[in-house]
């Protein structure tokens, strides 16, 4: 099971869970090509609405392009880190997310500079409807 699963949120009171679903079958990935997306400096965010409001799905890529093996985990460590911080507050339930690492950036980004930008790219997507 992945550990993004029973993840405790602070803006959906102190005895629900919110829970975070890892997006790990193509199609989910392939649905979420054509969806919107915020192109930010370290990464890039698409956003999905599935209609339904139980968890939160979200799945990471990094392309032979990001660097070889070890540049590519680096560069999803620490997306999954900076998504574990902040989705569970400010992503909305219902929805897909996946973050698309950038060749030599997202590896090499300050960590509060990701996750600011993932703060960013959420508010424009969830202002733009």
């Amino acid at each position: 099971m992945s550990k993004f699963k029973n993840i405790k949120s602070g803006d959906h009171g102190s005895s629900d869970l919110l829970v975070l679903e890892r997006l790990k079958q193509r199609k989910d990935f392939l649905r979420l090509a054509h969806a919107k997306r915020v192109h930010s400096t370290s990464f890039v965010l698409q956003a999905r609405d599935r209609g339904d409001k139980q968890v939160l799905r979200v799945g990471f890529t990094c392309s032979k392009k990001v660097g070889n093996a070890v540049a590519r985990n680096r560069a999803k460590r620490r997306l999954r880190e900076t998504v574990r911080l902040i989705l569970p507050r400010f992503g909305q339930v219902g929805h897909d997310y996946v973050l698309i690492g950038r060749a030599n950036i997202t590896a090499t980004t300050k960590f509060t500079a990701l996750q600011e930008e993932l703060l960013s790219a959420l508010r424009k997507l969830q202002n733009n409807p």
